[in-house]
């Protein structure tokens, strides 16, 4: 079995034994029972890995004493819960055990961070580091790919995305991709959340899949699904939360006619996204080719700022004259901006930003220099 280390690993081992809990947050299928189990193994003879899938899991976790929880833990000094979020008042539990236990270390993962973080935010203030895991990271695969199979890899990547079962299982990656959209996208979503209509959130989602690389209004998107704007914005909460999408704001600060109300919407993974629209087509058949390459970057750009726990603000920025860039990081008041092409070399740099900003830095990431751009 192949296994990829996970950037976040190190920091989740720098933090262990430090009187805090640990939570890992990371949609379905993304690999946190992997990351715990790898790191279980450097204390194999002193934990306990607990799955609260099980019934009689939740059962020994609910409603508990400390002295209960102890008995059930014993001895051990590293306890492993995975999918925390199945456990009623889970945050509790923890509290209690980093309360009274403060020589061991809990780590607990949950596939729905609305639905964890709901259960912990009050009863864990100031007692726990939080990691999110993605699917993997580009980077993450230069610990089993060169650089040259990378490239040749990275089509392939920008159309069925990074889910660690669809890139480890190549030969499987369309029927598991599909199945992971079909089975497992929503399931968080509908059940912690109670939402009546399925077919809503995938006629949304779709909508959002074709407008990827393009400023979405909550208004036209209430339009086009057939719902109130507020149900809109209600739902797409709650996708980011399930870890599906992303927002990215306009930029705004010098410039009066520069966008400040729309906002744009990626997809954590390129490959859902296309499983949603049903279109696995190869770049060279697509019509999408410059928006699918935007929303594979800039995902895969904030991965990396993520997992190495780089603090930068991200946005686009655009103007109503239609000058733009496609994404900008700020660090400590300074501005790097990109726009991304698939095959161009050259583009014209809005001569304005730069003016308007100056100091800041403008570059076009193609498929010739994005090795760059993701630090590979």
């Amino acid at each position: 079995m192949i296994i990829v280390k996970r950037e976040i690993q190190n920091g989740i081992e720098k933090s262990l034994f430090k009187g805090k809990i640990i939570i890992i947050y990371g949609a379905r299928q993304v690999g946190k029972t992997t990351l715990i189990r790898e790191i279980q193994k450097k204390y194999s003879n002193d934990s306990l890995y607990v799955n609260c899938d099980e019934p009689d899991i939740r059962q020994a976790l609910t409603n508990k004493t400390s002295t209960e929880l102890k008995n059930f833990i014993g001895n051990k000094r590293l306890i492993l819960i995975d999918e925390a979020q199945r456990v009623i008042n889970i945050g509790l539990a923890l509290k209690l055990l980093v309360d009274n236990y403060p020589d061991i270390q809990v780590i607990a993962t949950g596939s729905s961070s609305f639905d964890l973080s709901n259960q912990i935010i009050e009863p864990l203030t100031g007692r726990k580091h939080e990691f999110y895991l993605y699917p993997f990271s580009f980077s993450e695969l230069k610990t089993i790919y060169s650089e040259l199979e990378l490239n040749r890899l990275i089509e392939n990547r920008i159309i069925f995305g990074m889910y660690p079962d669809v890139v480890l299982k190549y030969d499987e990656s369309e029927n598991l991709l599909r199945e992971i959209s079909r089975s497992y996208l929503y399931k968080d979503v509908l059940q912690y959340q109670n939402i009546k209509s399925p077919d809503l959130l995938e006629r949304l989602l779709q909508a959002l899949a074709l407008q990827i690389g393009n400023e979405v209004s909550y208004n036209e998107l209430a339009v086009t699904v057939g719902v109130d704007k507020k149900t809109i914005a209600s739902y797409i909460s709650l996708l980011e939360k399930a870890f599906i999408i992303f927002r990215l704001n306009p930029y705004s600060r010098n410039l009066r006619n520069e966008l400040r109300k729309l906002r744009k919407i990626y997809f954590v993974d390129t490959g859902i996204r296309n499983a949603l629209i049903n279109n696995l087509n190869p770049l060279n058949l697509r019509g999408d080719t410059g928006n699918l390459w935007e929303n594979f970057l800039i995902s895969e750009r904030i991965k990396l700022i993520k997992n190495k726990n780089i603090v930068r603000n991200t946005f686009f920025w655009r103007t109503h004259q239609q000058y733009e860039l496609d994404y900008i990081e700020e660090e400590k008041g300074k501005l790097f901006g990109y726009e991304f092409k698939w095959n161009k070399k050259t583009f014209k740099e809005p001569k304005i930003f730069i003016e308007t900003y100056p100091g800041s830095e403008v570059n076009l990431i193609n498929r010739n220099n994005y090795q760059h751009f993701l630090e590979i």
